[in-house]
């Protein structure tokens, strides 16, 4: 049985409030560490080094997939992780819910305050009562997050060749075209944006919140347009252990059997509702790999990611520890198993976002190196050294 993990956002920089350690370096994870000492461990780069790389980019690295020759946009692997009808020539982009405060963005993900139910009943509105002159749909997914689809119309041509509307990943809150062909697909966002913002200013559960002292969900960020589906190489024999769309989307276009966590609807505190999902993650990921019903797992751990976007290290801490305790020492048991150990970006906590810096990686199950510890400084000295996410399934001979 061949086992591989994905650690989301794993990958971290010293932090002051742990006396200048890695969450990986300062959490207690005895598990992890025997693992360690007993396979090879190195860095890797789930794209190429200097690169910053989105969750999807790192995935699909990490699984053996060239981007240049695969990578559509993300909206369009969102749009098949959420069951939405994607076709040839429709425009995807995510979505988040945002705050803006006097046209200024104030915060990418409300706050991380928005409930399931008014997230659902916000996207409800935006469908019902925005109006284009194409078709479109809308949809919340989980937490702050959503998929825009512009439908394809015989007269307009959708391009993908248009700037995010969000400013951490390199736009604006207004799309631009990149070239000639997608002006025309660029005034349809733009549209979409202004007709979004008057149904959600004045929505009554924004009103709402603004009388409780919450942020607003009153601006809609888009990125990561495709207008095209990736035909990727099929993966036999694989089962996936997911609970966000992308991965989810990712799994289904490799061809895997997707085993979804069942993901409780999101109340106020966002953290409570991590941890619970941490560990019904956790619950799911076990009973699959006690079926033995396949040969390769993929199991991707999102819940690690959130604790680096918010500087909470001590969280990350926690999350890790639970990890190590609830699932890696069921995994250490497990006889004849190989597996892979990485994350498909770094997420530094005092940084708040992505950034180039490689990830550890651990390959236990063959032989050993030197290495005493799972994290960023030990396995720096790894006998694996610097690899490529594209590199890592074929050096394990796992393709």
């Amino acid at each position: 049985m061949k086992i591989f993990c994905i650690i989301d956002g794993l990958g971290d920089r010293g932090c002051r409030v742990l006396g200048g350690k890695t969450p990986l370096e300062y959490a207690a994870i005895p598990n992890l560490n025997e693992m360690a000492k007993n396979g090879k461990t190195g860095l890797v780069y789930p794209v190429e080094p200097g690169y910053v790389p989105q969750s999807d980019e790192g995935v699909l690295s990490l699984l053996g997939y060239n981007l240049k020759k695969f990578y559509t946009g993300r909206g369009v692997i969102e749009a098949i992780g959420a069951n939405m009808q994607f076709k040839q020539g429709d425009l995807a982009l995510r979505a988040n819910f945002a705050t803006l405060v006097g046209g200024k963005l104030v915060d990418r993900r409300v706050g991380r305050s928005l409930s399931s139910d008014e997230a659902k009943k916000l996207a409800q509105d935006v469908n019902k009562y925005v109006k284009l002159d194409i078709g479109f749909e809308f949809r919340h997914t989980v937490e702050h997050r959503g998929v825009l689809i512009l439908k394809r119309n015989q007269g307009i041509i959708l391009s993908d060749k248009i700037s995010n509307v969000d400013g951490e990943y390199g736009g604006s809150l207004a799309c631009r075209a990149l070239n000639k062909n997608a002006y025309n697909t660029a005034i349809i966002v733009n549209e979409f944006l202004a007709n979004s913002r008057e149904i959600l200013k004045d929505n009554k559960i924004n009103l709402k919140r603004k009388k409780m002292g919450l942020l607003e969900a009153n601006f809609i960020l888009l990125r990561g347009a495709g207008n095209n589906i990736p035909i990727l190489k099929k993966k036999k024999n694989w089962c996936a252990v997911l609970s966000m769309p992308v991965e989810i989307g990712i799994a289904r276009l490799c061809g895997m059997q997707v085993k979804q966590v069942k993901v409780p609807a999101l109340k106020r505190d966002i953290y409570d509702s991590l941890y619970k999902k941490l560990n019904l993650a956790i619950k799911t990921a076990i009973k699959s790999i006690k079926s033995k019903d396949y040969e390769h797992y993929y199991i991707h751990f999102k819940e690690i990611d959130i604790p680096g976007h918010d500087n909470r290290p001590n969280d990350k801490v926690k999350m890790l520890e639970l990890l190590d305790k609830k699932f890696f020492s069921f995994i250490k048991k497990i006889k004849n198993v190989e597996i892979i150990v990485t994350g498909d970006h770094s997420t530094p906590c005092e940084l708040r976002k992505h950034s180039e810096d490689p990830v550890p990686l651990l390959w236990y199950g063959k032989t050993a190196d030197d290495t005493q510890e799972f994290n960023e400084v030990a396995c720096k000295k790894g006998e694996l050294g610097e690899l490529f996410g594209d590199e890592i399934l074929s050096l394990c001979g796992w393709e």
